[in-house]
């Protein structure tokens, strides 16, 4: 197809693909984690945290499918993602930044999934990411990126 001012040709297809090609802005890792610390379900109450419970517990089989270990920190003991034999390691602590920073310490995960833990889980990655512990322990974030969450936040 030749422009209509320049008469010069255009590969439509080659323009189209160029418009449609995503180029991400920062490179991926794609690296798949050794293991990784999934962000618990936390207290439930009624009508709240029993999906997380259940999404979270499902995370765990998916991860330990691929032979992933996986090491949960969920303070609440009632809960199907702490039952015996599900995760590999599970902390009875509560989801705040220290303890959760005091596991990874320990443990050295190679990424962490904050979406299983409802609101309290979000916030808790958050305030780590802004005081730079996930960086400062070379902790991936898996699943939504925090400024998706950040961004989404009220």
């Amino acid at each position: 197809v030749k422009k209509f001012k320049t008469s010069t040709s255009v590969n439509i297809r080659e323009k189209i693909n160029q418009k449609l090609l995503y180029v991400p802005k920062v490179p991926y890792d794609l690296s798949i984690p050794k293991k990784v610390l999934i962000i618990g379900s936390g207290g439930l109450s009624i009508g709240q945290a029993g999906e997380f419970d259940y999404s979270g517990s499902q995370a765990i089989k998916a991860l330990q499918e691929e032979n992933i270990q996986t090491v949960l920190i969920n303070p609440n003991i009632a809960t199907v993602q702490t039952s015996k034999g599900m995760a590999d390691k599970v902390y009875f602590l509560p989801l705040v930044p220290e303890y959760v920073e005091q596991v990874i310490r320990a443990e050295r995960p190679g990424g962490v999934l904050l979406t299983f833990g409802g609101q309290t889980g979000l916030n808790c990655g958050v305030e780590l990411q802004r005081a730079g512990v996930f960086d400062k322990y070379g902790v991936r974030i898996l699943g939504t990126p925090i400024d998706a969450i950040i961004d989404t936040e009220d």
